[in-house]
């Protein structure tokens, strides 16, 4: 073997080996929450989950602890299959029935609420990794009691809000679709469900809405609107996430990533672009050494 082989081994091996375990790290992360209106999940991740500010965030990590927080993108049933309502028990459903996101049952009137009106609403759904499926929301009835657990038969469910064909690619890492939200009073509840037409896979999410908020809360302190997590944020917290995207059927697909970079997908937000340059930046490096070492006196006589 030539000395620039026996010096190029290890430096291209390396950053092989570098590059692997970057985009193997970023599996850990999964598919997305609504963020406009914010999901309950998304608002408590973006209040912080070590340090929350709001009472009903701060009782969500003392009952379940900060992962289901770190893990805001994830709240599914891998095999839902289009039976969410056979599957999903009355007074589960912001969870999906999954034990680690119980709190987001909790049935209270102190979740930050987004002040909306009756009409047009655009809505805006933070995608970490995109799937093939369709996302169907629904609003609650009038009359609806926010202080009781939520019911199947307490949303409107012949008369959807929006229905969104997704696709296998988000290039702004958005899905932005619109749909019109019915006369309303008070406090009511926005439930989504993304079934994934790719996979038996499904996610799910509750945001809380307003309806008049001066109205309803003449005399009383202004209503908590909820926070998005900013793109920092979902970086910052990307280590501690345990979700894992993979093996849930159609999943090869979504890997492709918005723009077809297999190493993009596995990312979400701000990440996706440290890993896309670090491995760009990589190989620079690397190309850059060997092209020095040739251009080196004496380097072609080396050669066995």
């Amino acid at each position: 073997m030539s000395v620039t082989r026996r010096l190029l081994a290890p430096g291209v091996v390396g950053a092989a080996v570098l590059l692997t375990a970057a985009a193997t790290a970023g599996t850990a992360n999964a598919h997305g929450s609504l963020y406009g209106p914010v999901s309950r999940v998304a608002s408590c991740y973006a209040e912080g989950p070590e340090s929350p500010k709001s009472q009903v965030c701060k009782d969500l990590v003392a009952m379940s602890g900060t992962q289901p927080l770190y893990d805001w993108n994830e709240v599914n049933i891998a095999n839902a299959n289009g039976q969410s309502q056979q599957i999903i028990p009355d007074g589960k459903l912001c969870s999906a029935n999954r034990d680690k996101y119980k709190a987001l049952d909790l049935a209270r009137t102190d979740w930050p609420a987004t002040t909306v009106a009756a009409g047009a609403f655009n809505f805006n759904f933070r995608v970490t990794a995109p799937h093939q499926g369709v996302m169907t929301l629904y609003v609650t009835r009038t009359g609806f009691d926010a202080t009781k657990p939520l019911k199947w038969s307490d949303l409107d469910l012949a008369n959807p809000v929006a229905t969104y064909a997704t696709g296998r690619s988000a290039p702004s890492g958005y899905y932005t679709f619109s749909g019109n939200l019915p006369s309303r009073t008070g406090r009511q509840l926005l439930y989504l469900v993304w079934q994934r037409t790719d996979s038996p896979e499904a996610f799910y999410g509750c945001s809380d809405l307003q309806y008049g908020q001066s109205a309803a809360l003449a005399g009383a302190q202004p209503l908590a609107q909820p926070q998005a997590p900013s793109e920092q944020q979902i970086a910052a917290g990307y280590t501690r996430s345990t979700v894992d995207h993979q093996g849930h059927g159609g999943d090869h697909q979504a890997a492709a990533g918005p723009q077809g970079g297999a190493a993009e997908a596995t990312l979400t937000g701000g990440s996706t672009g440290s890993l896309v340059l670090g491995g760009s930046a990589l190989l620079s490096v690397a190309a850059s050494a060997v092209f020095v070492y040739r251009r080196r006196p004496g380097a072609v006589a080396q050669r066995a």
